[in-house]
């Protein structure tokens, strides 16, 4: 008998569901109620492991709110069942969906482990069986009957993070995802080694909670020099506009010409909410450190301190789905809800 974990592999889509029929080269989908007889490795684990598949697996680049609540909601219905959960994702908007999931589960007490990629489990120079493999046994580990990982997280080549830190940095290297504000929280070597003090302590005795409203009505805005004042006036003003991300220079900095702080300024009075987070890869907002973004901080832009633009994504929409008073909403954006933040 196993003494193992109960992990349910959910598979979204993506190249690591891809297999290549060597005779004629073409890539086509893996069959995972297959996945034990051509991965003979996993047998070797002691963990239990069914699959679900998304009725039509997509391509990551088609993700959006509604397959978060679909994977979500997947793992809701199977909460009980099983002991971790991993989640086979394309790589290129697995950091949002990682982060979004983070922000859907309050109260999560068990592992949601997302790995994908580069290459095909098919193909002879995959990263995909060691991804798979390793975030299974991370999903399944296990400290006097309780999961050890107790969060979402995201594995990719050798180390797991946690999912509303990262962000793909890479499109060709097996090492394609990076965490530059906050360590990982497993790295596999030999042994797996568990970053302890980085990881989420859970409430074990609350209850699991799932958050499916989501509002998307928002815009991602990169500033640069020499920006449009009459594009970014059409932009700001376009009709159901709720939420915007201006991603910043350096530590929150932006123009601090008249007609940018005053359009900004009218915007947030219309009800709009405005998060700054910097462009830079890593660090963090710090409004007011320099003059140019004083002016910000003082007309009501709420600092997204060292977020991710992905983690920012996904709590946007989150806190938007809450209709919360302005100054509520700042004080909870600005609040570390599920370790994004430092």
């Amino acid at each position: 008998m196993k003494k193992g974990a109960n992990i349910l592999l959910i598979y979204t889509g993506g190249t690591i569901g891809m297999i290549k029929d060597f005779e004629t080269g073409a890539l086509k989908a893996f069959n995972f109620d297959e996945l034990l007889q051509n991965i003979p490795e996993l047998k070797l684990l002691e963990h239990t492991i069914d699959t679900v598949t998304f009725e039509e697996p997509i391509d990551s680049s088609n993700m959006n709110p509604k397959y978060w609540v679909d994977m979500a909601e997947i793992i809701e219905n199977n909460y009980d069942n099983y002991d971790g959960f991993v989640v086979l994702h394309g790589s290129d908007t697995m950091s949002y969906s990682a982060s979004a999931l983070s922000f859907m589960f309050e109260n999560l007490a068990k592992p949601i482990i997302f790995t994908g990629s580069q290459l095909p489990i098919g193909d002879l120079r995959t990263d995909a069986k060691e991804n798979l493999i390793t975030s299974i046994q991370i999903a399944g580990l296990q400290k006097n009957g309780k999961p050890v990982i107790a969060e979402v997280g995201l594995y990719f080549e050798y180390k797991l993070y946690r999912g509303n830190r990262t962000t793909k940095i890479n499109a060709e290297h097996f090492e394609a995802f990076a965490s530059l504000n906050y360590p990982e929280l497993v790295e596999s070597g030999v042994h797996l080694k568990v970053n302890h003090t980085a990881l989420k302590i859970p409430n074990r005795r609350k209850k699991l909670i799932l958050h499916t409203d989501l509002d998307d009505n928002i815009i991602v805005i990169k500033l640069f020099p020499g920006v449009n004042q009459k594009i970014l006036e059409q932009i700001l003003n376009i009709e159901n506009l709720k939420g915007i991300i201006f991603e910043t220079y350096g530590s929150g900095n932006a123009t601090s010409s008249n007609w940018f702080i005053d359009l900004v300024k009218k915007t947030i009075k219309r009800g709009v909410v405005i998060i700054n987070v910097t462009q830079c890869s890593g660090g963090s907002v710090a409004m007011g450190q320099y003059e140019t973004s004083v002016a910000l901080k003082k007309i009501g832009v709420i600092s997204g301190e060292d977020m991710t633009t992905e983690s920012a994504v996904a709590k946007l929409m989150f806190l938007l789905g809450k209709n919360l008073a302005p100054n509520v909403f700042k004080t909870i954006f600005e609040t570390s809800l599920r370790g994004e933040i430092s």
